[in-house]
């Protein structure tokens, strides 16, 4: 496993455009979250150890964000060939067993990712209402055998400030695995 941190993608840029399937087949694009205060964009995968680490608090946040008008939406980049971990069926049977309650996409062709600047697993991006990134990196300040918690602190405050309009004074990389490009 190769310990990779976000490339930290300059705040300010637009979200890019996507337009993927989710477990069920649905395509779910980046308009459909047009009328969200706020989109969060993390990209992850099933196997990853980073991912498994912090996956309770990802399902935790898909339950709380909306009740503040945010939107959430994870995306799958992996090559699903060489980590059949992470192919699409694994991922809907980890949305169930998880209980996601946000979209989580499959980006094959690895476009989406490229695009984001997305480097690891699980690696964060906060865009306000008129998506523009306004954060990228860290969930919190756990890693696995840390034993800091795993409360999803880092985002959860750079979302509230968002909301509130106001700068997001901490932008920390996130850590995890690289993702497993083609």
């Amino acid at each position: 496993m190769a310990l990779t941190p976000s490339t930290m993608t300059p705040l300010g840029s637009p979200a890019p455009d996507f337009a993927l399937p989710d477990t069920h087949g649905t395509t779910v694009g980046l308009a459909d979250f047009a009328d969200a205060r706020g989109l969060v964009v993390v990209f992850m995968c099933n196997h990853c150890p980073y991912v498994k680490h912090v996956a309770d608090q990802l399902a935790q946040l898909g339950r709380d964000l909306p009740t503040q008008e945010v939107a959430m939406v994870g995306i799958n980049s992996n090559d699903a060939i060489r980590y059949p971990a992470d192919n699409p069926e694994a991922m809907a049977r980890e949305v169930e067993a998880r209980g996601y309650r946000f979209p989580y996409l499959f980006d094959e062709d690895q476009s989406v990712a490229r695009a984001y600047g997305a480097a690891c697993t699980p690696d964060f991006f906060l865009f306000d209402g008129e998506r523009k990134l306004v954060y990228r990196g860290q969930l919190d300040d756990s890693r696995p055998g840390n034993g800091a918690p795993v409360d999803g602190a880092s985002l959860r405050g750079a979302v509230d400030a968002m909301l509130r309009g106001e700068a997001i004074a901490s932008q920390v990389p996130s850590l995890g695995c690289n993702i497993k490009w083609k």
